[in-house]
């Protein structure tokens, strides 16, 4: 199986921009976790607009736009994909308010076992033997903190299960990553536009001056991020785009623990420690397999 480069190194890159966003939130001072996600879609839209006019992508935009026209089974996937995508990005930004961001680093630690698993029944996809070692070192680690904590949270859970669905619905619809990244905020900005006309703090931006540039830096950061994870899920094997994923919940872990101030109990080591080395042998196999396509 040949092995894309560039899938790869997007895929690290949206892991390194996604981490710097739990952090980020914690200065929007005095926006809520609410106010945060609605800002973050209504702001990432002219942030996503102006991308695409310097990248020369505005046409694959108005290509989308004739398909949902043309394709009605698309134009009815499209608002079921933002929900599925809004439900993630408001539990990602409400997290670290609350105190909950290693649920979260968790929950993206089962996902990529989720992933492997729909790769291979909905796509037939393979692993490699050092690939399918990385999956069971990360299994041990999931079986332990099953049987340390007894269950899942909700948040974990719910970061767990959330994306699949999601990746499964945007390969099938086909659209770039920047198109479907501006049509999802869309549909999603009347809800963001109700919550903070509603529950906004008023008047927001005298009360907070720094939000003029944070927000519209929050809406950047995410955008690329976004932007570089849904390129590398269509230039990589279903599977091996989730193993590589283990890279985000691993910096999401240090962020919380050292950044955050979160608590951290002894016996979840154990937990952590197989993951961490299911990470390092996906490392492994990825070199391997890039030395040989050179």
């Amino acid at each position: 199986m040949s092995l894309s480069a560039r899938g790869v190194a997007l895929s690290l890159g949206a892991s390194c921009l996604f981490v710097l966003i739990p952090p980020y939130v914690r200065v929007l001072q005095p926006l809520d976790g609410l106010q945060v996600f609605a800002q973050r879609v209504l702001w990432s839209i002219p942030v996503i607009l102006l991308l695409m006019c310097l990248t020369r992508q505005v046409p694959l935009l108005l290509l989308a736009l004739r398909r949902l026209r043309s394709e009605p089974r698309l134009a009815l996937a499209l608002p079921l994909a933002a929900a599925l995508m809004g439900v993630q990005w408001a539990l990602f930004v409400w997290a670290p308010l609350a105190g909950r961001m290693l649920d979260v680093s968790l929950g993206y630690f089962l996902l990529p076992l989720v992933m492997v698993l729909v790769g291979r029944l909905f796509y037939g996809e393979r692993l490699r033997p050092l690939l399918r070692l990385a999956v069971a070192c990360a299994a041990v680690g999931v079986a332990h903190e099953w049987w340390y904590s007894g269950a899942f949270s909700w948040v974990t859970l719910l970061a767990a299960l959330g994306y699949p669905p999601y990746f499964m619905l945007r390969r099938w619809m086909r659209l770039d990553a920047f198109s479907g990244f501006i049509l999802e905020m869309l549909v999603l900005a009347p809800l963001a536009v109700y919550l903070v006309l509603a529950y906004g703090p008023s008047p927001l931006f005298s009360q907070a001056p720094q939000l003029l540039w944070l927000l519209p830096g929050l809406a950047l950061l995410s955008a690329l991020a976004f932007a570089a994870m849904m390129a590398s899920s269509r230039l990589l094997p279903l599977g091996l785009f989730g193993i590589l994923s283990y890279l985000e919940p691993l910096l999401l872990f240090l962020v919380a623990l050292f950044w955050l101030d979160e608590a951290f109990s002894a016996g979840q080591w154990l937990t952590y420690l197989p993951i961490w080395l299911a990470i390092a042998l996906t490392v492994c196999d990825s070199v391997r397999l890039l030395w040989r396509q050179r």
